[in-house]
C-alpha cells in the first residue's frame, strides 16, 4: 500500500468499533488503521469510536490502543504521528440491552462529527461475539443509527464471521440484518480475501492470456487448498468446541479461496458481478448425500505430539475441551463442481490445528503426458514424469511456483522436475498490506466485492450441511486422530488415494 494510492482515500466518515478492547481490535483494526493513517490513506478529517461495555473514557482507550498497537503493531510508533492519530480516538462505554445506552451513543458521536466537520458517514464494525450481533443491530435500527444522516452522507455496517453456524442460523441472522439495514449497507467481512495473494489469485488467471485457456477439465487433473496451522486452539477451547475445522475454516476461508480458484471471468470488476460468480460456482457443487459422507469427508482430532521438538497436548488435554470431545480439529473434503469447465475434476480441501507448517496455498495438479518417452532421473525407464504443478502460496512467503520438466545436463534425456518461482518480497520489494486494511478501506469506500453477500454465505451453507448433519448424527462414532506434528490422519490420505491422487508433501 503506497501513497500513490490517493485515488483510493475515501471520504471524511466515523468508523465505530463495537468491542474496542477485545482481541481483533487490539491485533488487528487499531495496528491496521494506524498503518492506513501513516501512508495517508485514511480521510484527511476521520473520527474513531470504540465501544465498549466497560467503563472507559477516552485517555483510557488512548493509552490502551497505543500498548496494542506498540505490541502487535507492523510500524514502529512515530511520536507526532501517533498524537495525531490518538487525537482521533474516542471512547463510549454502553449496554448492549439497553436503548439509553445507544441513544447516548447516536448523541456522543453527533457531538463528535459536530466538533471535527464531518458530515455524518458513519462505518460500524461488529468485532462481538456472534450473540451480540442481533442485539447491537436492533438497537442501532431503534435509535436510527442505521440510515444516512443526509443524502450526502452514508451508513455501513461490518459483520465478522461466523455468520451464523448452519444454514437456518445464517439465514436468520441474514434476514434480521436485512430488517435493519439495506443489503448494500451490509460487509460480510472474511479476512482471507483482503489478502494480497488471494486478490493475486484473480489477476493471474484474468490478467494473463497464458494460463486461462488451460485453467479446465482438459488439462488439470485435480486442485488442492491448504491451510495449516501450527498452532493449537490457543486457550479458545470454549469457542472450538462449539465451532470445530469444518465451521471455522472450511465454510469460510477455503469455500473462498475455492471460489476464486473456479469462477468464470466476471465481466466487469465491480461487487455484484463479482460476488455473482462466485455463486454461481457455489450453486454449481455437485450435492453431498449424507450416504456418501464418509467416501468425500474426513473429520479427526490431534492427540499429544512433538512441535519444534517439543511435546504439545493432545486436544483433549487443552483447557476448555470436553474429555470426551468429538468435535474435528481437522477436516478434508472432497467437492466436485458441475459445469463445463470442472465436470470431472476433484477439489480437495483440507485444514487442520497442529500441522507440521503454517502454510494457506492452492495447488493445481496438471495431468500427465500422454506418452513417456523419456527417462526419469534417479528411476526405471518406465517411471512417470513428475506432473506439473502450479502452487498459488497464500501464506507464509507469498507467492508463485510453477514445477515442470527439464532436462539433466549431461549424456542423455533425463529429466527432472525443476521449479520456477515468482515471491512479492524479492519482486516489489515491499511489505504486503495487512488483509485487514485492505478491507477497512474498502469498507470506507463502499467497494464490497471482497465482501461475502447473503446469498453467497447461504449458499457455502447449503454444501457443507450435509457433512454436518451426518456428523452430528454420528457423536457416538469415533474419530480418528492424528499426532500433533503430522500432517493429519491416514484417513484423509487414503480419500485421495481412491482417486489416485496424493496430497502435496506425497508428491
Amino acid at each position: 500500500m503506497t501513497k500513490t494510492n490517493t485515488e483510493r482515500k475515501p471520504e471524511p466518515c466515523t468508523l465505530v468499533i463495537f468491542g474496542a478492547t477485545g482481541d481483533l481490535t487490539k491485533r488487528k483494526l487499531i495496528p491496521a488503521l494506524y498503518d492506513l493513517y501513516s501512508e495517508q490513506m485514511l480521510p484527511n478529517n476521520v473520527a474513531i469510536m470504540g465501544v465498549t461495555r466497560g467503563d472507559m473514557d477516552d485517555n483510557g482507550f488512548r493509552r490502551r490502543m497505543k500498548k496494542a498497537n506498540e505490541e502487535f503493531g507492523s510500524r514502529k510508533i512515530i511520536g507526532k504521528e501517533w498524537d495525531a492519530f490518538e487525537a482521533r480516538l474516542h471512547c463510549c462505554a454502553i449496554d448492549y440491552d439497553k436503548r439509553d445506552s445507544f441513544e447516548n451513543l447516536k448523541k456522543t458521536l453527533e457531538s463528535i462529527e459536530g466538533k471535527s466537520e464531518l458530515s455524518g458517514s458513519r462505518l460500524f464494525y461488529l468485532s462481538v461475539p456472534p450473540s451480540a450481533y442481533l442485539p447491537i443491530v436492533k438497537k442501532l435500527g431503534e435509535v436510527g443509527l442505521n440510515t444516512p444522516r443526509s443524502d450526502d452522507t452514508w451508513t455501513r455496517i461490518i459483520i465478522e464471521k461466523p455468520i451464523g453456524d448452519d444454514l437456518e442460523s445464517a439465514r436468520e441472522l441474514n434476514d434480521k440484518v436485512g430488517d435493519v439495514f439495506t443489503e448494500d449497507q451490509v460487509y460480510r467481512i472474511d479476512h482471507f480475501l483482503g489478502k494480497e495473494t488471494v486478490q493475486n489469485l484473480l489477476a493471474f488467471r484474468f490478467a494473463n492470456g497464458i494460463f486461462e485457456p488451460i485453467w479446465n477439465r482438459h488439462y488439470i487433473d485435480h486442485v488442492q487448498i491448504t491451510a495449516g496451522e501450527t498452532v493449537g486452539v490457543e486457550g479458545r477451547g470454549g469457542y472450538y468446541e462449539r465451532s470445530g475445522a469444518l465451521r471455522d475454516m472450511i465454510q469460510n476461508h477455503l469455500l473462498q479461496v475455492f471460489a476464486h480458484t473456479a469462477m468464470e471471468a466476471p465481466a466487469r470488476f465491480d461487487a455484484d458481478t463479482f460476488r455473482d460468480e462466485k455463486v454461481k460456482v457455489f450453486d454449481s457443487v455437485k450435492p453431498i448425500s449424507h450416504e456418501e459422507v464418509d467416501n468425500v469427508a474426513v473429520r479427526a482430532q490431534y492427540t499429544r505430539g512433538k512441535m519444534n521438538g517439543k511435546d504439545v497436548p493432545g486436544y483433549k488435554e487443552e483447557k476448555g475441551v470436553d474429555k470426551n470431545s468429538v468435535t474435528e480439529t481437522y477436516a478434508a473434503l472432497t467437492l466436485h463442481i458441475n459445469n463445463w469447465r470442472w465436470a470431472g475434476v476433484p477439489f480437495y480441501l483440507r485444514t487442520g490445528k497442529r500441522l507440521p507448517k503454517r502454510v494457506s496455498e492452492v495447488i493445481l495438479v496438471f495431468k500427465q503426458i500422454p506418452h513417456q518417452i523419456f527417462q526419469v532421473d534417479g528411476g526405471p525407464g518406465g517411471m512417470n514424469i513428475d506432473a506439473n504443478i502450479l502452487a498459488i502460496r497464500l501464506q507464509p512467503d507469498e507467492g508463485i511456483s510453477l514445477r515442470f520438466g527439464a532436462k539433466v545436463p549431461g549424456q542423455g534425456m533425463k529429466i527432472k522436475p525443476v521449479t520456477m518461482k515468482f515471491d512479492y518480497e524479492s519482486t516489489f520489494n515491499t511489505k504486503l498490506a495487512d488483509a485487514y486494511e485492505r478491507l477497512l478501506l474498502d469498507a470506507m469506500l463502499g467497494d464490497a466485492a471482497l465482501f461475502s453477500r447473503h446469498d453467497g454465505v447461504e449458499a457455502s451453507w447449503r454444501i457443507l450441511m450435509p457433512v454436518l448433519e451426518t456428523w452430528q448424527n454420528e457423536k457416538i462414532k469415533p474419530l480418528p486422530a492424528y499426532e500433533a506434528g503430522s500432517w493429519g490422519p491416514k484417513e484423509a490420505e487414503e480419500m485421495l488415494h481412491r482417486d489416485g491422487c496424493w496430497w502435496r508433501e506425497c508428491l
